[in-house]
């Protein structure tokens, strides 16, 4: 069998928008991810291969990572014919062994490929506000260890060196011999009073940064309780961070944000929190599935252009049918003169995805002021309303009170999941969690019903609810969910702003 090829990608530090684009191109058309404890699981919904992630091992010298076995598994999975990246988080050529693996793939005859990757210093260091050169500060840098293979009989480091080293010492995996470096640098002749800093959890929303003279940076490290992985950066750039720190100042920070939906329907909202400087978790409490049966869709489809209006109320149903009718080997063509009414931006903008504009959308995205705007227009016509499985019965009866000959097509339906995953549910027990937005009533209901008793007596202290809109918010309330915040815009975006993100403003 002709071998496959191993990409050894570097994923950045944190952000999972750090990746560069020639690593999502190889996780387009991986086949298997082997992937390290660094990189951030987010990146792995940007393919479709089989994931496995590389855990190390506690032994009595301490954790370790068995590289011969890694080294194995991307020779025995590209001899099986197998497109496969390796996944590592930073850059794999930068205190990443990754030359180990190139070495070991080189040798075995196995095809292969380095793709750098956003090295954590140079990120890092500029998501807490430092910039490693300065023109006034330091014209060189240093990347050092400060984790050292532990079969080495010495160090290959001399303190002595680096501390007349002309410019910013950055030391990587350093965090639990902070004590040790900086005693060995101070020994070795940097002045005590030497600025310094330690950033742990670089470039994600559970960033922190501590910055003192570098006689007292173990002190306050130890006080701030930081956590690996973490950069300790030594040097005069460091006073540039109290000018110059932006990632802090996002408006939601380090906020811990639950959005109950699946991974599928996450991903533009996990993005937008992500960008807003939040950690999202995603916790899926309804399922969206296809019709049990398509024949009266179909049927539907190939009449579609005798209706006068087609009403879509969710971008689910949107999805569901148009991808439908593109199964059916039809295009937009069969919609025919229909007009076309979205209840909301959101449901606007699924359409436009399909080169399809929604004629009418109300300037309040609920199923009573859909079916006001739709009133004027509809006496004596044919409207067919693509549906989920359930819902509010509010707009039928109105579309019909107003005279339309209206037909409910079911095109989707909303299954409850059985339980919360476990990370959530804990998450929530522990109080992890901030916010919970609620986009819909059904939502808010599943949400309550999966709820173990220790996570709601968390609602309310710290956890608060948000939701998309009044009528989610009555839902929420009869459930026994207390509510904190409602969007004013009942969208996501305004559903984000409710929370403290930038307010939504519609054109």
């Amino acid at each position: 069998m002709k071998p496959g090829k191993v990409y050894l990608v570097g994923a950045g530090p944190g952000d999972p928008g750090l990746i560069t684009k020639k690593g999502l191109e190889c996780l387009a058309q991986a086949d298997l991810v082997l992937y390290d404890g660094l990189v951030n699981p987010w990146l792995l919904e940007y393919t479709h291969a089989t994931a496995e992630r590389t855990n190390r091992r506690n032994l009595p010298s301490g954790a370790v990572l068995n590289q011969a076995e890694i080294n194995d598994r991307l020779i025995q999975a590209a001899q099986a014919g197998k497109t496969v990246v390796r996944l590592k988080g930073g850059d794999p050529f930068v205190f990443g062994r990754g030359s180990e693996e190139a070495a070991a793939l080189a040798h075995a005859g196995i095809p292969f490929e380095v793709v750098p990757g956003v090295t954590a210093a140079v990120a890092v260091s500029a998501y807490a506000g430092i910039s490693l050169t300065h023109r006034d500060h330091a014209s060189a840098v240093a990347f050092i260890t400060g984790h050292e293979d532990p079969s080495k009989p010495d160090s290959a480091l001399d303190y002595t060196a680096l501390a007349a080293f002309p410019g910013t010492l950055v030391f990587y995996m350093g965090l639990h011999r902070l004590s040790a470096i900086v005693a060995a640098l101070i020994a070795g002749g940097k002045p005590e009073e030497t600025p310094a800093g330690i950033i742990s959890r670089g470039t994600t929303p559970a960033q922190q940064t501590v910055i003192a003279r570098l006689a007292d940076l173990p002190a306050r490290a130890a006080a701030a309780a930081l956590h690996a992985p973490s950069i300790i950066i030594v040097g005069e750039c460091v006073l540039q961070r109290e000018a110059i720190h932006w990632f802090e100042k996002k408006p939601l920070f380090g906020q811990r944000v639950l959005v109950p939906r699946s991974q599928t329907q996450a991903g533009p909202v996990v993005s937008r929190l992500i960008e807003l400087g939040a950690q999202p978790m995603v916790a899926p409490t309804i399922e969206i599935l296809p019709p049990d049966n398509w024949s009266a869709v179909d049927e539907t489809i190939a009449r579609l252009g005798d209706f006068d209006w087609i009403v879509f109320t969710s971008v689910n149903g949107v999805q569901s049918l148009c991808h439908r009718i593109w199964v059916m080997g039809r295009d937009a063509r069969c919609w025919g003169a229909a007009r076309i009414a979205a209840i909301g931006d959101g449901t606007a903008q699924a359409l436009a995805e399909f080169h399809l504009r929604a004629d009418l959308v109300p300037e309040t995205f609920r199923a009573e002021a859909l079916a006001a705007a739709l009133s004027p227009h509809i006496a004596g016509k044919r409207v067919l309303w693509a549906r989920a499985s359930r819902g509010r019965d509010v707009l039928p009866k109105e579309l019909r009170a107003a005279g339309a000959t209206l037909e409910e097509l079911l095109v989707y339906r909303n299954v409850d999941v059985e339980a919360l995953a476990p990370e959530v549910q804990h998450s929530l027990e522990a109080g992890e969690v901030d916010w919970i937005c609620l986009s819909s009533p059904s939502i808010a209901r599943s949400l309550a019903r999966l709820m173990s008793p220790a996570a709601r007596e968390r609602i309310g202290a710290p956890t608060r609810i948000a939701c998309i809109s009044p009528v989610t918010a009555v839902a929420a309330r009869e459930v026994g969910l207390p509510v904190d915040a409602e969007a004013t815009v009942f969208t996501w975006d305004g559903l984000i702003a409710a929370i403290g993100g930038p307010a939504e403003s519609r054109e």
